[in-house]
């Protein structure tokens, strides 16, 4: 593998571990993204605001507090970034930021850096549909295969029952027959 193919490797890796699953929907939040795009989380989030018609919620929401409390437990330390933990931590709840909303960032953040980001997080997103798919695929296949074996189930039972029966009727002793034949009048019958 290329050094540049392993480079694409860590970065899509590094962006799959800041995608979380709130609300039902895959989303990063404004300081990973802020991290990503080499720009300070306010100055992000300035942007977001002066733009905020191109931000519905189905594109952006803010956490409540329960939500990212919830979002913080699952870290054994906090894993916001340097300029975040000033002042003893966030100020402000994050925004998280669907697909939708991550490229529509691509049209505020102008710097050579942000627009590059956000195509490799957009082919991430697109990857992780396409495995859901194939997934999706297979679990139909496993549920059939299932749902086969379940039916067949009963004429397997029904197999090891008989074998059972086989197997029990070897082991049993055999009573000793009676000869067949001319006997002598002294032997015993």
């Amino acid at each position: 593998m290329a050094n540049k193919d392993i480079q694409v490797l860590v970065l899509e890796q590094k962006i799959l571990s800041k995608i979380y699953v709130i609300r039902g929907q895959k989303v990063m939040l404004d300081a990973d993204l802020a991290v990503m795009y080499r720009v300070e989380t306010r100055r992000l989030n300035e942007q977001v605001k002066r733009n905020k018609r191109r931000f519905p919620r189905d594109f952006m929401f803010t956490l409540t507090e329960g939500e990212y409390a919830n979002l913080m437990s699952h870290f054994a330390t906090s894993s916001l970034p340097a300029e975040e933990s000033n002042w003893g931590g966030r100020r402000k709840l994050p925004n998280a930021f669907t697909e939708q909303g991550i490229a529509m960032l691509s049209s505020i953040l102008n710097s050579d850096v942000a627009i590059e980001v956000n195509i490799r997080i957009i082919r991430v997103f697109t990857k992780m549909k396409e495995y859901a798919l194939t997934h999706k695929e297979v679990l139909i296949q496993l549920a059939k295969l299932e749902k086969e074996v379940k039916t067949n189930s009963r004429d397997i039972e029904n197999i090891f029952i008989v074998l059972k029966e086989l197997i029990e009727k070897q082991h049993r002793p055999v009573p000793p027959r009676r000869r067949i034949g001319f006997r002598r009048s002294n032997e015993e019958e």
